[in-house]
């Protein structure tokens, strides 16, 4: 059977690096799990590979189906935005091995769906004033900076990726991200390391 390997970490941590380094590895066969979400497009995303766009309207169709795994939704300045896994047909665990960004709340919901023995956190950390200059200087590339926005998720990061929430979701280690070529080589190996268990 296939397992879901669950990247984590802070806004600006370096996982969606990390995610596409991965991602682009043939050798490792990770297959894409495409999320939702409800908040606008941002530049560069496209509709079907960054995310599926979908409507508030359309996000609560799916919840009373009975489609979503797991939703988390924030309070914006900009507004309500959800971010959320669905039961879509995407993940076939007796086929393949998957790779997906999410956040401990997410991983605990994903894990509790499919099993512990089938899903596996990797959190990613950084220094967080580190964090912040990355953050500043990927909003500034933005059509649109929305440098408030950037702030919000900056501090509730602070709040879903706290020691609490991270022991009460049984990650008790990670990888720091100091340097690209290093943290890619040590979450490979881990990967791999996983699954010769």
């Amino acid at each position: 059977m296939g397992k879901i390997f669950c990247l984590m970490g802070k806004s600006a941590s370096g996982k969606d690096f990390i995610y596409r380094s991965l991602r682009g590895r043939e050798d490792l066969q990770l297959k894409h799990i495409v999320p939702y979400t409800t908040r606008p497009i941002r530049f560069g995303e496209v509709e079907g590979q960054t995310y599926f766009f979908r409507t508030d309207a359309e996000a609560e169709e799916m919840e009373r189906a009975g489609r979503i795994i797991e939703m988390r939704t924030y309070h914006t300045v900009h507004g309500i935005w959800k971010y959320f896994t669905a039961d879509d047909g995407q993940i076939d665990l007796s086929r393949n091995d998957y790779l997906m960004i999410g956040t401990p709340e997410a991983y605990v919901k994903i894990r509790d769906y499919f099993g512990e023995t089938y899903v596996v956190p990797i959190y990613v950390w950084v220094d967080d004033g580190d964090r912040l200059e990355r953050a500043l200087k990927r909003e500034r590339k933005q059509e649109q900076p929305k440098y408030a926005e950037m702030c919000r998720r900056f501090l509730a990061d602070e709040q879903d990726f706290s020691p609490e929430k991270l022991a009460a979701a049984g990650i008790c280690s990670g990888f720091e991200n100091r340097e690209k070529e290093q943290i890619l080589e040590d979450v490979e190996q881990y990967i791999r390391d996983v699954r010769i268990r």
